[in-house]
């Protein structure tokens, strides 16, 4: 069996991952197995444990990895002086982004965290709570500074979290917008809806 191919700008581990994110997307994380992930990458299975001791590890760090992806972006649009229109727009953004980019992996992340261990899988949806909580607040003191209308702050976050995840359905027709267009149409919809 040959080597698994080194692309510029990735390592193996990423290359492992993104072909792991691929298939848990297209099979799901039971139905896929370590043997069908090695044939994708034209090694033997005993390879794969050299860089991650088991399937589980695998799905942990596609989880997270998008986990920390969505963090750290909400960390800067917090920090930021911008509206809190401005700073909804960009999360809106990010995520549409991530879903073009990254969708096996955001896919994974939004589908198969359930099949996370225990621990890993009340951390995971610890983050992901507090992350639509920094939502929450961010639609709020809109609310507050009069920048959106007053609504539901909850129901809000949600409407916009659901729309972006609808993307899934989407890709198949990706070569229709760029994703400028789509960003900007969403933006448009998502964000009139809830402006002042």
């Amino acid at each position: 069996m040959a080597r698994i191919k080194i692309l510029s700008n990735s390592n193996r581990k990423e290359i492992i991952l993104k072909n792991a994110a691929a298939l848990f997307r297209k099979r799901g994380y039971k139905a896929a197995s370590v043997r069908e992930l090695a044939e994708r990458l034209d090694i033997e299975a005993p390879s794969l444990y050299n860089h991650f001791r088991s399937k589980a590890e695998l799905l942990k760090k596609i989880c997270f990895s998008t986990m920390v992806d969505f963090t750290g972006h909400i960390d800067m649009v917090v920090a930021s002086k911008e509206s809190n229109v401005k700073k909804t727009e960009a999360l809106i953004r990010f995520h549409i982004q991530k879903m073009y980019n990254d969708f096996d992996f955001v896919y994974v992340a939004n589908h198969e965290w359930k099949h996370l261990p225990k621990e890993d899988l009340e951390l995971f949806l610890s983050q992901r709570k507090e992350y639509e909580r920094r939502m929450i607040e961010i639609i709020i003191e809109g609310i507050n500074k009069k920048e959106f209308r007053k609504s539901h702050p909850q129901i809000t976050v949600l409407t916009i979290l659901s729309a972006v995840r609808g993307l899934e359905f989407w890709q198949r027709h990706k070569k229709e917008l760029s994703i400028t267009e789509l960003e900007d149409h969403m933006v448009h919809h998502l964000i009139n809806g809830i402006i002042q």
